[in-house]
């Protein structure tokens, strides 16, 4: 009988091999240094002798279409469609030659993104969901993240410090993004329970997951009115 052939499937990602350069995939775990040559440029040096230079740029994370749509052009145009995230949600663009390197410098930089975030600068800011997607979010990640950034994208392009430097947001104290593990975090705490207006929540986005959040069951799509029978008693409905 013969094989059935290959199908895609939501089960799991796909292999991570399939999207690496070929340089990485060749010299895969064979690595012998690098070299930081700027603010957000280096070079790896396989045992080989093989070279592939990186650009980082910043990223705010949560990322518009339009945005990833340019990044996508750029790695097309000039990394034979090959471009990272690092952990920290910083972008890399790789190229396999030092004559594509102020090319692709110049196209990032035409549209507006920061190169730098190697060596002895602040990492990207990494942060949590905020309000664009939790639903127990104490605070908002991206107004904090930018007014961080603005304050501080000098260090990320051109000053240097002691030491590299990580900094977080978490918008409550679950720090879903493991902010413990930065060198200066931002953490948001509830002081006073939540408002529930009650005549928009039945009308929201995500409703399951924000009933489903409530331990007491105090938050339901009904209204007060709804909720209370001949007896004055109170039903929670689902």
């Amino acid at each position: 009988m013969s094989e059935l052939p290959q199908r895609q499937t939501d089960i799991g990602p796909p292999h991570y091999e399939q999207f690496l350069p070929p340089v990485i995939k060749k010299n895969y775990g064979q690595w012998k240094y690098h070299e930081q040559l700027g603010p957000g440029h280096m070079v790896h040096v396989a045992e080989s002798g093989d070279k592939i230079w990186t650009v980082r740029v910043a990223s705010p994370r949560l990322l518009s279409t339009d945005t990833i749509k340019d990044m996508c052009d750029i790695a097309d145009a000039h990394c034979d469609g090959h471009l990272r995230f690092t952990t920290r949600n910083n972008v890399e663009f790789m190229v396999d030659a030092e004559s594509k390197v102020e090319p692709l410098m110049k196209a990032l930089t035409d549209k507006d993104f920061l190169i730098g975030g190697i060596g002895p600068r602040i990492s990207n800011v990494v942060h949590t969901q905020g309000w664009v997607h939790c639903h127990s979010a104490a605070t908002d990640a991206s107004g904090l993240v930018k007014a961080l950034m603005d304050d501080l994208g000098d260090y990320f392009t051109t000053r240097t410090l002691p030491n590299k430097v990580r900094l977080a947001v978490a918008c409550c104290v679950n720090m879903c993004g493991a902010v413990h593990c930065s060198d200066i975090a931002l953490v948001g705490v509830h002081k006073t329970p939540p408002r529930i207006e009650h005549d928009r929540i039945k009308n929201m986005c995500e409703i399951p997951s924000t009933i489903a959040s409530c331990p007491t069951s105090a938050i339901s799509p009904s209204t007060e009115e709804e909720r209370e029978d001949k007896a004055g008693k109170v039903h929670v409905l689902w």
